[in-house]
């Protein structure tokens, strides 16, 4: 049955190679089912239900690639696109987390139109490439900012905006050693470094004294506070259609560029460089996206941290089904998820920060056209506390400086459509 299901022969691997690269993939990327909840908690939404939905639309999304698109890549709740449905959308904007999954469900539609109708190749190719690393970049600089603030490294302050905390705190202590030890453990390429640094904050924390300790397997939380609570009649709004597309954006550009780093990695493409059943692969993510917002978590998207299974052998379908089987397993570790402060959380989103402004080596700096913009769109989004205004800033500045450098030829139709609905969007919706 394996063997029909995910032609392992083919793809010259076995059960168990499939096995232990989906344990390895998991192990890299458990922390968000820690992550996810306390960041979403700040947007009101009740962390077990959460917790809950996160692993759901974790595993629903991986049982989808690896049974139907026959991929290694694992899914989950991406980070920084729930960063942006907390302390943007909601925090920020104003919208209720309800509204907020309505748009959710709505990018997921789309994505899934755009994975039928293949337009995701025009909007891909569309989009110059040093935008999309500054964009990418800045959504680092972001998760880095709430890191910082969550630690308690960054405060507010009325004179100058923002100032250092106390770093003599225990939170500041704790946040900054789990950062030390994933980051140092990452270099020694140990498995599920992210993880342990969280889990070593935690334990730290327990026996100082500073968090209680609740358990740590138990039955799964109740799912009913948020299941089915999205508001898709609001979100559809036309203020809403540039939360709508930022969702959509991110996680479209996340997705695809997570699938061809990975197949690059495991040889997975065909003789003429492209991936075989992309479409199905997109339609997983949009899939899982849906999913998701109904029980009541952020956009599901793929992990590049499946290129850590693919490392140790995994070729198939089979090793994304591993991953969410373990999800499915996490569930009972709620105890264990509402144990962990936020101070032991923010060296896992300062690490993934880290990860992301690796982009930036992408862009042409010699070209002051392509380099300004980028530094708009990076700079801005943690500044303004805003995906959607960087992401605007960015397209918006991209545009204006080839116009008026004479490189008007330059710009496609999507870079003269786009900038112009962002200016609208802020002119009249803010």
């Amino acid at each position: 049955m394996l063997e029909k299901l995910f032609q392992l022969k083919a793809h010259n691997t076995t059960v168990k190679t499939e096995v232990i690269a989906g344990v390895t993939t998991f192990l890299t990327m458990a922390y968000i089912i820690f992550v996810n909840p306390n960041m979403l908690a700040a947007a009101g939404m009740d962390k077990g239900a959460v917790f809950v939905a996160t692993c759901l639309a974790a595993a629903i999304g991986c049982l989808i690639m690896g049974l139907w698109a026959n991929y290694p890549v694992a899914m989950a709740p991406g980070m920084g696109l729930n960063a942006f449905f907390s302390f943007t959308v909601v925090g920020q904007m104003g919208y209720s987390w309800q509204v907020a999954l309505g748009a959710v469900f709505l990018s997921g539609i789309c994505f899934f139109l755009l994975s039928i109708f293949r337009i995701r190749e025009w909007i891909i190719h569309s989009i110059p490439l040093s935008l999309r690393g500054g964009i990418g970049a800045g959504i680092g600089l972001f998760l880095a900012f709430i890191a910082l603030k969550n630690a308690g490294i960054v405060v507010d302050n009325p004179a100058t905006l923002v100032t250092i905390g106390d770093m003599t705190s225990w939170g500041a202590i704790m946040a900054c050693l789990g950062f030390i030890v994933i980051t140092a453990l990452y270099h020694r390429q140990v498995t599920g470094s992210v993880m342990i640094g969280i889990l070593l904050v935690t334990v730290l924390s327990i026996f100082a004294g500073q968090v209680e300790m609740n358990g740590i397997v138990s039955a799964p939380p109740s799912l009913a506070p948020t299941f089915a609570q999205l508001d898709i009649a609001a979100a559809l709004e036309v203020g809403l259609i540039a939360i709508v597309f930022s969702f959509l954006f991110v996680d479209l550009f996340d997705t695809s560029g997570t699938l061809i780093a990975v197949a690059q990695k495991g040889d997975l493409l065909d003789k003429d460089n492209k991936l075989p059943r992309l479409g199905r692969a997109l339609m997983a993510d949009s899939g899982a996206t849906m999913a998701g917002a109904v029980m009541g978590t952020s956009t599901t998207t793929s992990y590049i941290e499946s290129g850590a299974g693919i490392a140790v052998g995994g070729r198939t379908g089979l090793t994304a089904v591993v991953v969410g089987v373990l999800f499915l397993l996490s569930l009972f570790l709620s105890p264990l998820a509402g144990t962990i402060p936020a101070y032991a959380t923010a060296p896992a989103l300062f690490f993934v920060a880290v990860l992301m402004t690796h982009s930036l080596v992408k862009i042409d700096w010699d070209d002051i056209t392509e380099a300004a913009p980028v530094v708009i769109a990076a700079v801005t989004m943690p500044l303004t506390f805003s995906i959607t205004t960087g992401i605007a800033l960015g397209f918006i500045s991209y545009s204006a400086l080839k116009i008026m450098s004479g490189r008007f030829s330059s710009l496609n139709s999507a870079m003269l459509i786009l900038p112009l609905l962002f200016i609208i969007k802020m002119a009249f919706y803010g």
